[in-house]
């Protein structure tokens, strides 16, 4: 028998369970899962937690049917970070849980802050601004809206500690993915007090949390229903996972200075390691902590490929055809811009915006032309972010892509071009679940007696699987087009930023 990981990672669209041979780093077997999104209202996006468990039980049954020959060592989760699951004494579920995208609190948002004393002081005290992204202000929005949920609620977990908790009848969890909820101080890796008692000042919010574990720790075992459901021996430990963001820096092995990694999902992200704290002073890049015990500056967009799926629904044709047009139009798009705010916008904080095609006009109409604008949309959304970046000191050397617009090799130079710096693509497709299963291999050898492993000596052996050796060079007279179609495009938002209109949160959804 091989010894083998298993990584899985429960994202907004789908779960995906990765099956990796310890000792090589390669993935023996993928199995998947969907999800459905409740969105009954503008700005809701919710989901039942018993759908995380049932894809979840579908995927991992799925990638250990499709290998053979293989002892399951190990168990890491990855989750969709932020999101706010409320359950009673007896662990059952309340609510829906709101996850990351819904943006109904952000009234709530805004008065939180205030209590505080501004975003400023927010951001003294946790490192980041209270966003509506974030988990606190979706707390604050059920305990407005329905009082009698909020008061039976027991516990307050995010969508990963939730799935720890079915496979181990254990409740934890990991400071990478806490520090996304905006009541928890990044620099001390500890609930912020503050910010807890402004959220509800007549109760101890902070014993409705789990209790916070190191990244490198194994938090339990697999426990026999779970077990049971799954195919699986009980009892095979299960680290302490972390935030989708967290093991997809792990999996493109973003754990040392220099790699920034840029995710191409649902959403977007840039983030990049760091050994201190960084805190942007204004509040737009999240000070996160990783999952290794250092930290991870992070910038967060919500509309990446949610943009170019778009554009694909309306034109009803295969990507990659679509994809050979984009391919022949101009860098630029000759003149066509988008602007891809089509659930909001996090970064910058414009939760009531929308997506605008500007400069659409005969010529500029082709299906080739509304993809390649869609593309280069969502990535001048990222490059925003990535300046934020920039300016409080990191430096990319490399830039890895990963998520499911990586595959795009259009996609891939329009990044090169657009960001200034080399690109590489991951080598593995499932980089969250690639990374929880290392990180559940260095848990493991730490548990071991290894305790001064490091996640770099663990690393070593799949770091070869990690990163794909095809590297997208940019142009530099790409690169001035864009940086004049940057221009443009901040120059748009920054107009259309106050015509967004009222916000759509703050409403019972």
């Amino acid at each position: 028998m091989t010894g083998a990981f298993l990584g899985i990672d429960s994202g907004t669209q789908s779960t995906k369970a990765v099956i990796v041979e310890a000792d090589t780093g390669r993935v023996r077997s993928i199995g998947r899962a969907p999800h459905s999104v409740i969105a009954n209202a503008p700005g809701q996006k919710e989901q039942e937690p018993q759908w995380w468990v049932d894809a979840l039980t579908r995927a991992v049954r799925e990638a250990l049917a499709a290998t053979s020959g293989v002892e399951v060592q190990g168990i890491s989760v990855s989750g969709q970070q932020h999101g706010l699951v409320l359950l009673d004494e007896s662990d059952a579920v309340l609510r829906p849980a709101k996850l990351w995208n819904d943006v109904t609190c952000a009234r709530q948002c805004q008065r939180l802050m205030e209590r505080l004393g501004g975003p400023d002081a927010a951001v003294r005290l946790t490192g980041n601004a209270i966003l509506p992204g974030y988990t606190a202000g979706k707390i604050l929005w059920v305990r407005e809206y329905e009082p009698d949920i909020y008061a039976h609620a027991r516990w307050i977990l995010l969508p990963h500690d939730f799935l720890n908790l079915w496979l181990t009848g254990e409740r934890f969890m990991e400071c990478g993915d806490a520090s996304g909820t905006a009541f928890f101080d990044v620099r001390q890796r500890r609930w912020s007090r503050d910010v807890l008692e402004a959220l509800d000042a007549d109760r101890d919010l902070a014993a409705c949390l789990p209790r916070l574990l190191e990244s490198h720790s194994v938090a339990g075992k697999l426990r026999p229903v779970a077990a049971h459901a799954l195919g699986l021996p009980a009892g095979i430990p299960v680290s302490t996972g972390g935030g989708d963001n967290m093991m997809a820096a792990i999996g493109t092995g973003n754990i040392r200075p220099g790699v920034v990694t840029v995710s191409l999902g649902t959403s977007g992200a840039a983030f990049a390691f760091s050994e201190t704290p960084v805190v942007d002073p204004n509040g737009e890049m999240a000070a996160f902590c990783d999952s290794t015990g250092a930290w991870l500056p992070l910038v967060c967009t919500m509309n990446v490929t949610g943009a170019t799926e778009m554009v694909r629904s309306w034109l009803g044709r295969p990507m990659d055809d679509l994809t050979r047009e984009a391919a022949q139009v101009p860098a630029g798009s000759d003149g066509l811009v988008f602007l891809p705010y089509l659930e909001g916008e996090r970064t910058p904080n414009l939760p009531n915006a929308t997506g605008v095609f500007c400069g659409l006009r005969r010529g500029t109409d082709s299906p080739g032309h509304l993809l390649r604008a869609a593309m280069e949309g969502a990535t001048f959304g990222l490059r925003y972010g990535m300046d934020i970046l920039r300016r409080l000191g990191i430096r990319p050397q490399t830039i890895c892509l990963t998520g499911g617009g990586a595959q795009n090799p259009v996609w891939r130079q329009i990044c090169a071009d657009g960001f200034d710096a080399p690109v590489v693509r991951s080598g593995v497709d499932e980089a969250a679940a690639y990374g929880a299963a290392l990180q559940g291999r260095w848990a493991v050898v730490q548990q071991g007696g290894a305790s001064r492993v490091s996640l770099a000596d663990v690393a070593a052996d799949w770091r070869g699987v990690m990163q794909d050796t095809t590297i997208h060079e940019p142009h530099p007279s790409t690169v001035r087009r864009y940086d004049a179609r940057y221009a443009e495009f901040r120059r748009l938002t920054d107009c259309l930023g106050p015509a967004f209109g009222a916000a759509r949160g703050d409403r019972a959804t």
